[in-house]
């Protein structure tokens, strides 16, 4: 039996399956299960969002889903079961975008293999993101580490300010 499953689904034919994700991970042997749901929300960047379109290269994506899924299983151990699906198309304000669960025997492993894999996911698959706003216009973005250096420049400023809270007024972002 495969230890992994990966998948791209294309929006139009069907929603991800959390549920699938779960049975797909579970085994007698494991104690340990964790899952990440990613979803479309509101806002990003100070804009209003109404809705997204995910475009992938679909061989591609799957082979790099599954050469994550070796580099986990590496940095975890060989008792790893890892299911990785990502919708295709248009979706809407809370429709599913990602899934990740990973199954191993200790939470610790599992806990730390679904990062790994979703953050490998987001940095290296060929998997293009465009943004539709409420004014009309919509923008390409991509998971890319640019914006999280600059959430958490952002994030330490707001700690030496004192201030409480972050400020969504960003300048355009140019990836």
């Amino acid at each position: 039996m495969d230890d992994f499953h990966v998948a791209v689904v294309e929006r139009k034919v069907a929603a991800l399956d959390v549920a699938a994700a779960l049975e797909f991970v579970s085994d007698p042997r494991f104690g340990g299960i964790a899952v990440f749901v990613g979803k479309v929300r509101d806002h990003n960047l100070g804009r209003v969002v109404t809705g997204i379109s995910y475009d992938l290269f679909e061989p591609l994506a799957l082979r790099i889903f599954r050469a994550i899924g070796e580099r986990a299983r590496a940095e975890v151990g060989t008792s790893l079961k890892l299911y990785i699906a990502h919708a295709k198309g248009d979706l809407g304000l809370g429709d599913l975008a990602v899934v990740v669960a990973a199954g191993t025997p200790h939470r610790d492993e599992a806990f730390r293999a679904c990062r790994l894999a979703i953050e490998a996911v987001k940095h290296e698959a060929p998997i293009w993101k465009q943004e539709h706003y409420i004014d009309g216009d919509s923008a390409w973005s991509e998971g890319c580490s640019l914006c999280d250096e600059q959430h958490e420049a952002q994030r330490a400023q707001a700690s030496h300010d004192g201030s409480a809270g972050h400020d969504h007024s960003h300048e355009k972002h140019d990836h």
